[in-house]
């Protein structure tokens, strides 16, 4: 892959130690004014720049760049092409090319380690490190640090789940017991949505539950270096007891779409994301709390969350002093005036703590929900790529699984797995597969000449190095058009392409080959 020229280190920090002084809530605030006393002026000046944002704020994004234009007292004039690039794709499409990637983009907490490895980050400053530190939520400065540096700015912390319910179904009452959902939604006939089969997201809640962790360690460069993890302990246990005991309702359903409370579902468990769903299916029938305690051996255990985050990042530069002013930009962008006008816009919920104790904020319903199961949430911090894949069998085990001995079998198998991520060749760790869906009611599906079928996002396709950067199957495969795939590193989703997976316009038997550093793929006909 593409990587940045090495950046003139001294010059980009005592420009950001300069550029990045201060409180941020305000361009124009005296602490701001620092840079142009220090520098003389050095800052000012038109900055051609590309920023990144989800389709939803782009227009809000263009007005406060506007905002900053306006405000500040260093002469800066940002000239932005603002284009709309959802946080879960960013990530890919900066390491693809770093160079030709945005100069600041917003993107998932959870990309942020492939981030760092792949230099696509700018660290922080001393002094804007510091003012991440005192003005966010806890969660969300671990979500920006690597080793002892900070990456990022935080934007959100409302990326965790909790309920919606139907109260023409579900009692008010009711809301806070597992076993009093589970048997309203039994009596009606109406499902209890929650994806804990396949989706470790979802089901790591039930563990943290109980008292377990799971926590990666990374290093300064971003690479996983230890973790820590309780699943298979006897608190482990306590939880898979809860899953499987929504797992085997006839009501229970592996989805946590807002969606399927217009198809039978009573509850589903989901985020801010889905509100506007929700609400337009429900309407004054929509309930909305934190998640629900369950029983295990007559102890209560309060359902708890994975909280992740948005954040800001900006592009290494070449250009200390263009880099200094982009650091000054992502404060603005993440500052409280504009998280508050970001909530009030689309509704996402604040990391600045500022923000977040506005009163606007807290009469919002569904962040009140939020509010109480984050008491409940363990923040995300660095999850290796392997992970989500390793959580699958798991939920799968568990739901299956008619003993504690069964329960305690699967939790054994997930720490084995967990651990295998460690002791993993140099070559397994740059080797390249291909893993894809397929629609099983259509026909979708991938086969090679002996007819092997392979499973929908679960099995990989070995791919070998033909040449220098260049992987392809070992074998053709039968592909019907619209299969969707993508090719992955290591078995991880930690370096993947495409970032919108590729789509399959003709049907056709075909060997799949990637060049890895530029991500792109192309079909070989056989």
């Amino acid at each position: 892959m593409k990587r940045m020229l090495a950046i003139v280190l001294a010059a980009v920090m005592a420009l950001s130690l300069v550029a990045c002084a201060g409180g941020a809530a305000n361009p124009s605030a005296p602490a701001q004014q620092t840079t142009q006393q220090t520098t003389g002026g050095e800052l000012a000046g038109t900055y051609d720049i590309t920023v990144w944002c989800a389709d939803n704020v782009v227009e809000l994004t263009k007005k406060q760049i506007a905002d900053f234009n306006a405000k500040n007292t260093d002469g800066i004039t940002i000239n932005a092409t603002v284009e709309p690039v959802g946080e879960g794709d960013a990530a890919t499409q900066m390491i693809t090319d770093v160079e030709a990637g945005a100069d600041i983009y917003c993107f998932a907490q959870d990309q942020f380690a492939r981030l760092v490895q792949a230099n696509a980050l700018s660290k922080l400053g001393a002094a804007a490190a510091e003012n991440v530190r005192t003005n966010n939520a806890a969660g969300t400065v671990e979500a920006v640090t690597s080793g002892d540096e900070l990456f990022a700015y935080p934007m959100t912390a409302d990326n965790l789940y909790f309920m919606y319910y139907d109260k023409s179904v579900i009692p008010e009452e009711d809301v806070g017991s597992l076993e009093k959902l589970i048997a309203d939604c039994e009596a009606a006939n109406k499902y209890f949505a929650f994806q804990i089969e396949d989706s470790g997201w979802y089901m790591a809640g039930w563990f943290f539950g109980t008292g377990c962790v799971s926590k990666w360690e990374t290093d300064s460069d971003g690479n996983f270096v230890s973790v820590t993890d309780t699943f298979d302990s006897p608190e482990g246990l306590i939880a898979a007891k809860g899953m499987n005991k929504l797992m085997t309702s006839p009501m229970f359903l592996n989805a946590s779409s807002a969606q399927e409370l217009d198809s039978g579902a009573a509850i589903v468990v989901s985020g801010t994301w889905d509100s506007g769903t929700a609400k337009g299916i429900l309407g004054d029938n929509l309930g909305v709390a934190e998640l629900p305690s369950f029983e295990v051996d007559g102890q209560s255990y309060h359902i708890g969350a994975f909280n992740g985050y948005k954040l800001v990042g900006v592009k290494p530069q070449t250009d200390a002093v263009k880099g200094a002013v982009l650091h000054k930009l992502a404060q603005y962008l993440t500052s409280a005036e504009a998280q508050v006008e970001r909530f009030e816009a689309v509704g996402w919920g604040p990391a600045n703590l500022t923000a977040a104790a506005s009163e606007a904020v807290q009469a919002d319903p569904i962040l009140s929900a939020v509010a109480a199961q984050a008491v409940y949430a363990v923040p995300q911090g660095q999850v290796h790529g392997q992970w989500w894949d390793i959580t699958k069998p798991l939920g799968a085990a568990i739901k299956a699984a008619t003993s504690d001995a069964e329960l305690q079998k699967a939790l054994d198998d997930y720490k084995a797995a967990i651990a295998a991520t460690f002791n993993m060749t140099e070559e397994d760790k740059l080797s390249w597969s291909v893993i894809g869906m397929y629609n099983e009611a259509d026909g979708f599906f991938f086969t090679d000449y002996n007819n092997e079928t392979r499973s929908n996002w679960s099995d990989d396709l070995a791919m070998v190095k033909v040449e220098e950067g260049i992987w392809k199957t070992e074998k053709a495969y039968e592909i019907p058009e619209g299969c969707e795939f993508k090719c992955r590193q290591a078995k991880g989703w930690d370096n993947a392409f495409p970032a919108d997976n590729f789509k399959v316009e003709a049907a056709g038997t075909y060997y799949i080959q990637l060049n890895e550093t530029s991500g792109e793929i192309t079909l070989i006909p056989a």
